[in-house]
């Protein structure tokens, strides 16, 4: 198990690191476009390099859509989504050590001009897809060696789709690391990409389970 949460630590960094490197850095040159590519290849990164390992769920709303999916345990769970919150600080934390600031961002997710329900609604309908990919993918008759690559690009339309929208977070511990430093409508939006990613994650997995998205 120590192996499993050192390479959920290690994966989430990497997405993480990467994604909010292009915003903090990079946004300006790369444009959006650019930034849903360094989260979405990002995942492909952490997918190949720590997948045999953990599993490389990289985010709390997938592990909860393994835990109601049957694929986890309750213990497990709660060890993988420690060590992806553990990962997802470390990142922001060396992207303030190269430079990036609270004042001019960190890759922050916050409500765009859609509103709140908007975002809300884009956050768990977009999670519920990418876990419903991702246990798909995944599964025994899935995706097999392809499957990491599946997930990027699925990350990446995701991105895409909803960073006017929401900031296109999908995940709680990518939201939670840049908002303890950022703080103000980061933190006080923060339960939005809390409820609604770990909701839409836990609805694909029961329907997994259930044998509606599942290959019998």
């Amino acid at each position: 198990m120590t192996r499993k949460l050192i390479a959920e630590v290690i994966g989430t960094f990497i997405l993480v690191f990467f994604g909010s490197c292009a915003i903090v850095f990079m946004g300006a040159d790369i444009g959006k476009l650019g930034i849903a590519m360094a989260f979405g290849l990002g995942v492909v990164a952490a997918t190949y390099g720590i997948g045999a390992i953990s599993g490389a769920h990289l985010n709390p709303a997938v592990s909860i859509g393994m835990l109601t999916a049957g694929r986890m345990s309750v213990g497990d769970f709660v060890g993988y989504v420690v060590a992806q919150v553990v990962g997802a600080v470390l990142a922001i934390v060396v992207i303030m050590a190269m430079g990036g600031t609270a004042a001019g961002g960190l890759g922050q997710t916050t409500v765009g001009a859609h509103g709140q329900t908007a975002a809300i609604i884009f956050e768990f309908v977009a999670t519920f897809l990418f876990v419903t990919v991702i246990l798909g993918a995944t599964a025994e008759n899935g995706a097999g060696a392809l499957a990491g690559l599946a997930i990027g690009l699925t990350l990446m339309v995701i991105h895409l789709a909803g960073i006017n929208i929401s900031g296109s977070s999908v995940n709680p511990a990518r939201s939670l690391a840049p908002a303890i430093f950022v703080g103000g409508d980061a933190l006080a939006q923060l339960w939005i990409y809390i409820v609604a990613p770990l909701a839409g994650g836990a609805v694909a997995g029961v329907l997994h389970m259930a044998g509606f998205t599942r290959a019998e």
